[in-house]
C-alpha cells in the first residue's frame, strides 16, 4: 500500500518520507504538512454527514409515529369510529331500556287490570259478553265471499 502511494505521488510530482503523512508543500499551494490526518479528517467527514442524517431519520421516525398514531390499528381514526359506535349502542340500550319498561308495565296492566284484560279478550280472541253478537266484516275487497256455483244458478 505503501508502494501505491508512493508512485501516485510520484506522478504529481510529490515526495514521500517513509510512511509519515507529512508531505512537502509545493509553490503556489498550501502547505501540506497543515492538513489532518486521515482518520480525523474521516472522522470529521462522519460527523458532518451522520449529523443531517441522524436529524433526517429522526424526523422521518416522528413523520411515522404520528402516521401510526392516526392510522394505526389502535389510532385516532378508529378510537373515533369506536367512540360514535358507542354513542350509537348506548342510544339503542337506553331506547331498549325504555321498551322493556313499556313492556313490564302493560305485562303488570294485563296481570292486574280487569279493564285491560277485557279489551284484550275482545279484541285478540274475539270474545264476547253474553248479551253482545259479534259480526266480523271482511276488511279488503279480497275478504269478500265468491258465490258458490250452485247459488248463481
Amino acid at each position: 500500500m505503501h508502494d501505491q502511494n508512493a508512485n501516485v505521488a510520484a506522478k504529481n510530482g510529490k515526495r514521500v518520507a517513509g510512511k509519515s503523512s507529512a508531505r512537502q508543500p509545493q509553490s503556489g499551494r498550501e502547505p501540506l504538512a497543515s492538513q489532518e490526518p486521515l482518520s480525523e479528517r474521516a472522522l470529521d467527514l462522519g460527523r458532518r454527514i451522520w449529523r443531517p442524517a441522524g436529524t433526517l431519520v429522526a424526523f422521518a421516525l416522528a413523520l411515522l409515529l404520528t402516521w401510526h398514531v392516526i392510522n394505526g390499528k389502535h389510532g385516532l381514526n378508529v378510537w373515533m369510529q369506536k367512540r360514535a359506535e358507542d354513542k350509537q349502542l348506548q342510544r339503542d340500550i337506553q331506547d331498549l331500556n325504555q321498551e322493556n319498561a313499556r313492556l313490564r308495565d302493560r305485562i303488570d296492566h294485563l296481570k292486574s287490570d280487569p279493564d285491560t284484560i277485557m279489551r284484550e279478550a275482545r279484541q285478540k280472541l274475539h270474545y264476547a259478553k253474553p248479551d253482545e253478537v259479534i259480526v266480523a266484516l271482511p276488511l279488503d275487497k279480497s275478504d269478500k265471499v265468491q258465490p258458490s256455483p250452485d247459488q248463481k244458478k
